[in-house]
């Protein structure tokens, strides 16, 4: 589905991400974790198309993408930031509708599927007339979710959307999340910096560090077979992981 090839960038003569070749098949959970600054980030908006790679390319589907085909490939992915990235002068419903009204769909359709989405995503429908400063930090990662499923695209990428989150809310939406993924069968990619989290999205875990890709495999491949010292030091880092009661089964 994804698929990367010599891909690297470097930003003020710094290297962000070496030269990597990736394959990611479709319909699972992909999660990249890793240290802050490790690049996890960068190969993220480098698969959107935010950023261009320095060398190599990126293709989705077979198609590589291209500045003349971006803008078509960003509509077949859906796309969540941290903080949500919602307009604060329009409203949630508008956020979330906003490409579609670009694109022509008639006000019917949009409406079904606005009320499709909320229903998926447990946003509570009297709060789509509200804007972004009038609603909790996850409803504004449910509406933000909702706006990334609007087209229905094919890939969804999340850069640690649950991250500014108290453990509570977290906690529900992460629960909400697996079983949207689950049901829709979508190709999910996940940046995160907790490896609690990436064992309980990813049907494979990817470890970066300092733009590389150290390993990757489910959560007990990195416990027991660790590729080089510094994975056994990020798991240990992470202690409710892989204590007793810390969900190192998973």
């Amino acid at each position: 589905m994804i698929e990367l090839r010599g891909v690297s960038k470097t930003y003020g003569g710094q290297t962000v991400l070496h030269p990597l070749d990736l394959s990611l098949a479709p319909r699972r959970t992909t999660v990249l974790i890793g240290p802050s600054g490790c690049g996890k980030s960068t190969l993220l908006r480098l698969i959107i198309g935010l950023v261009r790679p320095d060398a190599g390319s990126v293709a989705i589907d077979g198609h590589v993408v291209t500045p003349d085909s971006v803008l078509q490939v960003r509509r077949e992915l859906g796309y969540v930031t941290q903080d949500g990235g919602l307009f604060p002068h329009l409203s949630a419903r508008r956020n979330v509708e906003l490409v579609a009204q670009f694109l022509g769909w008639e006000r019917p359709r949009i409406d079904e599927r606005v009320a499709v989405l909320a229903e998926l995503t447990r946003f509570p429908p009297d709060a789509l007339d509200r804007f972004p400063a009038q609603l909790s930090g996850g409803q504004k990662q449910r509406a933000s979710l909702m706006r990334a499923l609007m087209l229905d695209p094919r890939v969804i990428l999340l850069d640690e959307p649950m991250g500014a989150l108290d453990p509570m809310v977290r906690a529900e939406l992460q629960t909400d999340l697996r079983a949207i993924f689950r049901s829709l069968e979508k190709t999910v990619i996940l940046v995160t910096h907790d490896l609690a989290e990436a064992a309980w999205f990813g049907d494979e875990i990817l470890l970066m560090r300092d733009g590389r890709i150290i390993q990757r495999g489910m959560l007990r491949q990195l416990i027991d077979e660790p590729a080089e010292s510094f994975v056994t030091r990020f798991v240990s880092a992470q202690r409710r992981v892989v204590e007793p009661g810390g969900g190192g089964d998973s």
